[in-house]
């Protein structure tokens, strides 16, 4: 009798499923309270995870974004409470890593230098910046749970440069205006190509939504529309192929006795005063001088001279990865060149993968479907897409340096603080201070604009130092860009 009952159950459970879709609401909000310790203080939070519509012109929902929304709650004044809006790259990568690694009030259990370790999991982040702002995390369109919700719905209009630009100032507009947060200072926060989303956006935000922020966060900054092709291209990789070299013991004996900083500063002036003037006179530069600079690219980066000269001083990133450690049968990581892989065959002209992102994937793919069942109280049965169908792209029309810059001109509380891993090959430190000083060439800005580097990679606060400096960084140039009461915003 119990095995008909049991049987008949199963059977209306099946009838009641069948039919249902797999989607995520349009509209959600699901609310937690809790509390962390930060710099030895507890710091009481609300935290909301749910979705908010993207609307058609004509104001039906087109898409829903999935977002987490932190709220520290022992504060009575919202409009002195700045509000940190934080986007992840790809440009198809949910907003998880910085979420559950850097500002919140979770980071995910690793080693202190980033590595996986198990049992999988979260702990309390004593650096998190939720003391000082509020933040809320974003997913775009097809990232973490975020969806296309009309099926007619022409995906052109969110995958794109300013595509994503535009609908996403629509987006923080409902949201600043949904809660309460028009009055509050308001920063932006993005990651590789989260940097050219925020970057972007400044201005959209200025021009067409007419909400100004106070700052700009760029972590590990793509091109932005900057151009850097030909020599300039090929010499700006020297500096980030010293610091991997120096990292792996692959450099001179007399440049690896020294510290990182004093050789990355010999290497950035070699690179600026003397490998690009050879490199822009081609088949000009003599033999003596093309010779010297092949002694030179080889003492800096680590690699044979022959190497070098094969490729006639244009070394790809990706064969760097591959060569830097062929001898000892390892590869090194694209965005994080601290870390190794094994490859088929040491033969090759790049790596079979990318150890580091495999690496990051191991830790943070668990760790973040637990968080959000187990500690926010978010369930569904969509997938959280760590990387989403976001192709084709479109990548023309990026202005987004000269957004910035006419942003920060047009806007005199603007300040852009730029947080860059010297071990980054894919967006590398010294293109990133090449965009600082290219992006404003005038140098009438310059003072508004601070660069902060650190012994890591892509993601430079996995490694535990650099979790705890650069969240006090982003603490510093919160406090530091906010204007004392009553002063104007005028040149």
């Amino acid at each position: 009798m119990k095995r008909n009952i049991y049987s008949a159950f199963l059977f209306l459970l099946a009838v009641t499923l069948i039919g249902q879709d797999r989607k995520i609401p349009v509209e959600s909000k699901f609310e937690t309270n809790d509390e962390v310790v930060i710099k030895g203080k507890k710091v009481p939070f609300k935290a909301t995870a749910g979705t908010q519509p993207v609307w058609s012109n004509d104001g039906h929902p087109v898409a829903t974004l999935f977002y987490t929304y932190y709220e520290r709650t022992d504060v009575s004044d919202k409009d002195a409470r700045p509000l940190v809006i934080s986007f992840n790259g790809g440009p198809g990568s949910a907003s998880v890593w910085m979420h559950l690694a850097y500002t919140g009030p979770r980071i995910l259990k690793i080693d202190d230098e980033g590595y996986p370790i198990q049992p999988y999991g979260v702990k309390d982040n004593p650096h998190s910046i939720l003391d000082v702002a509020d933040i809320v995390f974003v997913n775009p369109v097809n990232t973490g749970y975020s969806r296309i919700v009309d099926p007619k719905a022409n995906r052109k209009q969110f995958f794109g440069v300013n595509q994503d630009i535009k609908y996403l100032a629509e987006w923080i507009n409902t949201f600043v205006t949904r809660n309460n947060r028009w009055n509050s200072p308001k920063y932006l926060i993005g990651e590789s190509y989260g940097t050219t989303r925020v970057s972007g956006l400044s201005l959209e935000l200025q021009n067409n939504q007419w909400m100004f922020l106070n700052g700009v966060i760029l972590v590990s900054p793509t091109e932005l529309g900057i151009d850097r092709s030909g020599p300039v291209e090929m010499a700006n990789r020297l500096p980030y192929f010293t610091a991997a070299a120096w990292y792996h013991k692959q450099l001179p004996a007399d440049l690896q006795s020294k510290d990182l900083d004093e050789v990355l500063a010999m290497s950035e002036s070699y690179t600026q005063n003397e490998l690009l003037p050879v490199l822009a006179k081609g088949w000009m530069a003599t033999d003596t001088e093309k010779n010297e600079a092949i002694r030179n690219f080889s003492k800096y980066s680590g690699l044979s001279e022959a190497v070098i000269r094969d490729h006639n001083l244009d070394v790809p990133e990706s064969f760097f990865w591959k060569d830097l450690l062929r001898d000892e049968g390892f590869t090194v990581g694209r965005l994080d060149s601290r870390y190794k892989g094994i490859d088929r065959m040491a033969a090759g002209m790049r790596p079979d993968y990318n150890s580091e992102l495999d690496s990051w994937l191991h830790s943070f793919t668990p760790a973040i479907n637990s968080y959000f069942k187990n500690y926010l109280k978010f369930e569904t049965d969509v997938k959280y897409n760590m990387f989403g169908p976001v192709s084709p792209w479109d990548r023309s029309g990026d202005n987004t340096g000269e957004n910035l810059r006419q942003a920060m001109a047009m806007n005199p509380y603007l300040h852009v603080m730029t947080q860059s891993g010297y071990y980054d090959g894919a967006t590398t430190y010294y293109n990133a201070k090449y965009n600082m000083w290219h992006m404003d060439p005038s140098g009438r800005l310059k003072d508004r604009m601070s660069f902060k580097g650190y012994r890591s990679g892509h993601m430079m606060y996995l490694r535990a130092e650099d979790l705890k400096n650069a969240n006090d960084d982003i603490r510093d140039f919160i406090q530091k860009s906010l204007p004392a009461a009553g002063t104007p915003a005028k040149y």
